[in-house]
């Protein structure tokens, strides 16, 4: 049972690297503001939880456990919070997004 428990949590922290990376190109691949802050937001939120979960899954002890899931819960509220407060007010300030990036005309 502990190897399997150490395997899965290896695959979830694997896994959130690779989320983690993937945002990252993501925040230098998209055009515009708003569409980097959805890869920033999606994929930061998803790869602290997978990682998260990963160490809670290689932990041994019940207070480490509960202490992860408190860091878990509080980035799970505060990145898509932050993310959406950047969004709005972005659009009060009147940035627009980029709606055709090629520059052509439909």
């Amino acid at each position: 049972m502990d190897i399997i428990l150490h395997l899965a949590g290896w695959v979830c922290i694997v896994a959130g690297v690779f989320f983690g990376i993937t945002g990252a190109i993501g925040l230098h691949r998209f055009p515009d503001f708003y569409t980097r802050i959805h890869a920033a937001s999606i994929t930061d939120t998803l790869c602290a939880g997978l990682i998260i979960l990963g160490l809670m899954l290689q932990s041994v002890s019940i207070m480490m456990i509960i202490k992860l899931s408190l860091v878990l819960f509080i980035l799970a509220y505060t990145g898509p919070t932050a993310a959406h407060t950047l969004a709005k007010t972005a659009r009060k300030e009147n940035i627009e997004p980029i709606l055709d990036p090629a520059g052509e005309e439909s």
